[in-house]
């Protein structure tokens, strides 16, 4: 059992690999609780998209180095133009975000179509390179999580009364746009920390399932989030395993960071199993009143 559970991360890749998916279960399943409140599911998958031409840029300005800071430069600009569209009445949510989505993308491709030889190494960003995390990006995605974590706590109170009551937000005096604002450049931060060990089209898995996973097991967003970090963190760890011995004990090449995903989606499944009377919530509340009743 050792040998199957723990040997694997004596090796040096595969420990930075399981440090960098640890990072990740942190700040993902802490942002997709404001992206499950939000119903923000589909801002996600555009942010994975529309950093593309910022990677593409980075890399032809300054190679692999230049890739994290193309991203963080799309990926504001992406928030920012995001934030200014959806507050026009003219513009409709879904609209912006196709377009967005639909204009950026394609300016990376054509960037790509111009520069073949960079192809293989740009494909790479897009599905992800899990095992080849060196100690700089767990550096990156340190920083980019210890910021954002911070800007949501500092804010949760205001950030969960835009979600439910936009109107008393405003009301309230907050800048509901600056809210929506600090919102979108989080969720467009944790794809950029993201995109490089797991991939932009599968980072959108770890802003929406694990919150969803939290969901069938409890009604509130503080046990939504920390059961959304413990189920991105023991896919995490199961997907490695499961790769790695796939590949070590059967000579079957397992993509790392798709097994993980694949691994969180099978806990959304079996959390979808608990009946709804056997929630954390519902255990909770009822010897909450019990012990009232004692009382």
């Amino acid at each position: 059992m050792h040998a199957v559970l723990v040997e694997p991360f004596t090796t040096p890749f595969m420990g930075r690999a399981l440090v960098e998916l640890l990072l990740l279960a942190a700040l993902a399943g802490v942002v997709s609780t404001f992206v499950l409140i939000r119903r923000l599911g589909f801002v996600a998958d555009t942010m994975t998209h529309t950093v593309f031409p910022g990677v593409v840029i980075g890399f032809l300005a300054g190679g692999t180095g230049g890739v994290f800071p193309g991203a963080l430069v799309a990926a504001a600009v992406t928030a920012a133009l995001l934030t200014l569209l959806t507050r026009s009445r003219r513009v409709t949510d879904d609209t912006a975000l196709a377009v967005l989505l639909a204009a950026m993308f394609a300016v990376g491709v054509i960037l790509v179509s111009r520069r073949s030889s960079y192809s293989a190494d740009l494909t790479a960003f897009l599905f992800g390179r899990l095992l080849a995390v060196t100690a700089t990006q767990l550096v990156q995605t340190a920083v980019v999580g210890a910021v954002v974590l911070l800007t949501l706590a500092l804010l949760a109170k205001e950030l969960r009364l835009r979600a439910f009551d936009p109107q008393s937000a405003a009301a309230t005096g907050y800048r509901v746009w600056l809210l929506d604002l600090l919102l979108n450049m989080s969720v467009a931060l944790v794809v950029v920390a993201a995109a490089q060990s797991v991939g932009t089209i599968l980072v959108v898995a770890l802003l929406v399932v694990p919150a969803a996973t939290g969901r069938l097991l409890s009604d509130r967003l503080a046990v939504i989030a920390a059961v959304g970090v413990v189920a991105a963190a023991a896919a995490g760890y199961t997907g490695l395993v499961v790769s790695y011995q796939a590949s070590v004990t059967y000579g079957t090449r397992l993509a790392s960071g798709a097994t993980v995903v694949l691994a969180l989606v099978g806990l959304y499944l079996l959390a979808l199993l608990v009946p709804p009377s056997r929630r954390l919530v519902g255990r909770l509340t009822r010897r909450r009143r019990l012990a009232d009743a004692v009382a």
